[in-house]
């Protein structure tokens, strides 16, 4: 059974009619489309294949051992 997870877009409207989708949920999600509706679907598509290579990427990291795990600071 698949685990379903909710994530919040961003998305803008573009000066040229483009729309741009972004995550604060899914690290490195970027979507962009001439609708909509098309930039949603770009954006899920691409967040289900990010947090699937995350999963892999945190085995693998838990796997060896090690742990890594980053924290922002301020300096």
């Amino acid at each position: 059974m698949k685990k379903s997870r909710y994530i919040t877009l961003d998305i803008e409207k573009l000066p040229g009619g483009y729309y741009v989708a972004t995550s604060r949920d899914v690290q490195g999600l970027i979507a962009q489309a001439k609708t909509f509706e098309k930039t949603v679907e770009i954006a899920e598509d691409v967040a289900k294949k990010l947090l699937r290579a995350q999963k892999n990427d945190d085995k693998t990291k838990r796997s060896s051992g090690r742990i890594i795990y980053p924290i922002m600071i301020s300096a």
